[in-house]
C-alpha cells in the first residue's frame, strides 16, 4: 500500500465492527537517538481479540515522547473515524499514560499541544481507558514502530529492537 510519507500506513485486516463494543489498541513510539528518526506503530483489536488494523508512520526527526503521543493520537483517530465509541489503549510509555490519566503534569512545551489534542479526541469517545504495560507485552506495536523508522530511513528490513 503506497501512502504519502506524512500519512499513516494502515493495514486493515477485516471490516471492523462499530458501536458499543470495546476495541483495544496497543501503541508504541520510538526514536533512534533522542531526538532522532522516529515512528509509531499500533495494533488494534476488536472485542474478541481479532486484529482489525495495524497503524504505522514515520515521523521524521522527533523525540521518543513525541512518537509515543503520535501513536496515541493515531489510535484515537482510528477509533473516531471508524465509529468506535469505546477504546482501551495499552502503551509502554509510563510518562504518557500517567499524563493522560492525570497523575503526572505535562511540563514539556513540546508535548503540551499533543496532550491537549489527545484529551480533546478522548472527549469524543463514550468510554476510554489507558494502561501501562511493560515493553514485552507490546511487541507487535514495537515492531510496527521500528518498521516505520526503517521506511523513513530508507531501510528495507526492520532491525531487532
Amino acid at each position: 500500500m503506497r501512502t504519502p510519507s506524512n500519512s499513516p500506513t494502515l493495514f486493515p485486516s477485516e471490516p471492523a465492527e462499530t458501536g458499543d463494543a470495546w476495541i483495544t489498541a496497543y501503541c508504541d513510539g520510538g526514536a533512534r537517538g533522542n531526538p532522532g528518526p522516529s515512528g509509531y506503530g499500533a495494533v488494534v483489536q476488536d472485542a474478541s481479540g481479532a486484529k482489525v488494523a495495524e497503524l504505522s508512520e514515520f515521523l521524521g526527526v522527533q523525540t521518543n515522547n513525541f512518537a509515543e503521543y503520535s501513536g496515541l493520537l493515531a489510535v484515537l483517530d482510528y477509533a473516531l473515524q471508524n465509529g468506535h465509541r469505546r477504546l482501551r489503549v495499552v502503551s509502554d510509555s509510563e510518562l504518557m499514560v500517567k499524563q493522560i490519566q492525570g497523575k503526572y503534569q505535562v511540563k514539556s512545551p513540546g508535548l503540551r499541544p499533543l496532550y491537549e489534542r489527545a484529551r480533546k479526541k478522548i472527549a469524543g469517545l463514550e468510554r476510554f481507558e489507558i494502561t501501562h504495560a511493560l515493553r514485552h507485552k507490546n511487541k507487535d506495536a514495537d515492531r510496527l514502530a521500528n518498521l516505520a523508522m526503517d521506511r523513513g530511513m530508507g531501510r528495507t528490513k526492520s532491525s531487532s529492537s
